[in-house]
């Protein structure tokens, strides 16, 4: 996850280097990413190019389709006798891409693995409702639930690793072996990850030969080195400015569809100063969101109400969060004590003025831009606000992830189910709640909404769920995302997008 980013002169370094695209006699693709992956193990990643890098070299028991369905991939078939019980039938004759079998032991090490608190999986909360998993026979695998858990099949696209590999001392992080349908061939860090056609895919080998992610860390240089053809293939992030000038270029085909992700601000009901639901409100009606979504990121996102996606099932227009209005801030602010008392325009209290560090990373210039209007805003209603602004792994994993930042502004992606977007995250010591939010009322109904299976209930759960933080604001959301993918028209392949930004569909696997 290294910023990578491209002077002028680079860019016209990188267009006068020969192309990695179809001049060649494979049949090869060039994908642009924003941040380089953390690691290839898949149960470790943190990351979008991780997680869609890992999804081309791995395979899970299913693979999630374009509409959001589980549909068969290792396992050719399932029955679940019971609501606690789900038992997997594994295709005859998988085998890793170095040849090795993979059978019913691979898939009870990875959960097994998953599930333990000491391997630290990031993922881990979407599979603790798994009291076991057991091997019935090398092609037979056995999961019992300790309840009912809705969004089971949802998850288990995660890719399955070699037990022997792993045990044996192999560094899969760095060295991935999986059985989905590309191989890694090379990883220069912070530069590029070159992946070949697997020829022992289930599915056979796809139609490309190659594939290269490709790390240019800014948006407008990565959408420059696309426009020069030295790739093939951008998506999401992407500058405004970029998405509406590639729309209108007769020579590239899109994908532009809403996504399944969200931009908001994480607040540290850690930190004292934000510790009251009050303070947090106050600084929430100091969100323009028309401006950000309208004019800074020109309208590619759609202004969000409350934590649930407007494309879930489980919306409702009815829940929504405080909205922008300075006046009214100024007057919570106000309540709590903070007042000009020396006429300088700076609220204070107790002697000390109201300060608070606004933080993102550098990669993404909206989020950048946003940042510095919300401190204009902030500083505007007596505020005294700093922007903090560092590379994606300073931000993430040294500060975010410690609970170090006050306001945060960063997104969620892959949200194909509420459960994804709220339970690991707002659940007392959920392993990404990382503003340290705790509130027995939301933990009962989050744990209700992932272990009942009736969908009416589940709705019920969540929008009761998603009703308490839209007032007590551990989050606010600012905007749902849309998803963009652009390609050049001559890919060997046909193109099909996913919302959740995965590549399988740009290698010649439609669903």
């Amino acid at each position: 996850m290294k910023n990578f980013l491209l002077t002028t002169s680079a860019i016209v370094a990188l267009s006068l280097m020969p192309s990695m695209t179809m001049a060649q006699d494979t049949q090869a693709i060039v994908v642009g990413a924003d941040v380089d992956a953390g690691t290839l193990d898949p149960r470790l990643t943190r990351d979008t190019t991780a997680s869609r890098t890992a999804d081309l070299i791995y395979s899970g028991l299913v693979h999630i389709t374009p509409a959001l369905e589980a549909v068969p991939d290792l396992a050719e078939s399932w029955e679940n006798p019971d609501p606690t019980t789900f038992i997997f039938k594994l295709r005859e004759g998988l085998t890793f891409s170095d040849g090795s079998p993979l059978t019913a032991d691979d898939v009870v090490f990875t959960f097994t693995t998953l599930v333990n608190p000491d391997f630290n999986a990031p993922a881990r909360a979407l599979y603790t409702p798994i009291a076991s998993v057991e091997a019935v026979d090398p092609q037979t695998v056995k999961f019992t639930l300790n309840a009912p858990y809705a969004p089971l099949l949802s998850y288990l696209d995660i890719g399955i690793v070699s037990k022997a590999l792993v045990e044996g001392g192999a560094d899969i992080a760095l060295n991935p072996v999986g059985a989905g349908p590309m191989k890694m061939v090379s990883w220069n860090r912070g530069s590029e990850i070159v992946l070949e056609a697997n020829d022992t895919y289930w599915r056979g080998a796809p139609e490309v030969d190659q594939v290269t992610i490709k790390i240019i860390g800014d948006n407008s240089a990565r959408a420059q080195a696309f426009e020069a053809g030295d790739l093939d293939i951008i998506q999401s992030p992407l500058s405004p400015q970029d998405i509406e000038r590639l729309k209108a270029d007769d020579r590239f085909g899109n994908a532009i569809m809403a996504g399944l992700g969200v931009n908001y601000l994480n607040f540290n009901t850690k930190d004292p100063l934000l510790a009251d639901p009050k303070m947090r409100q106050a600084f929430a009606m100091l969100v323009d969101q028309d401006t950000i979504v309208n004019d800074i990121y020109q309208g590619v996102d759609q202004v969000a109400h409350s934590i649930i996606l407007p494309s879930s099932w489980a919306f409702s227009d009815a829940i929504s969060q405080p909205t922008f209005d300075i006046e009214g801030a100024v007057a919570l602010f106000n309540e709590l004590g903070w007042s000009d008392s020396n006429a300088d325009g700076i609220l204070d209290k107790d002697g000390a003025d109201l300060a608070v560090t606004l933080s993102t990373h550098s990669e993404d210039p909206n989020r950048v831009q946003s940042v510095e209007y919300l401190q204009a805003i902030f500083e505007s209603a007596g505020v005294k606000a700093t922007a903090q602004i560092t590379d994606w792994p300073s931000f993430s994993t040294n500060y975010v992830q410690k609970s170090m930042h006050q306001i945060a502004l960063l997104g969620w992606l892959n949200i194909v189910d509420p459960d994804r977007l709220m339970f690991a995250q707002f659940t007392t010591g959920g392993p990404t709640n990382w503003g340290g939010y705790s509130n027995p009322e939301v933990d009962a109904l989050l744990q209700e909404g992932r272990s009942t299976l009736d969908v009416a209930a589940r709705t019920t759960a969540y929008q009761n769920a998603a009703t308490i933080l839209a007032e007590e604001l551990p989050y606010y959301v600012i905007s749902a995302q849309g998803y963009q993918m652009f390609y050049a028209k001559d890919l060997p392949v046909e193109v099909q997008a996913t919302p959740r930004g995965n590549l399988r569909g740009v290698i010649g696997f439609t669903d």
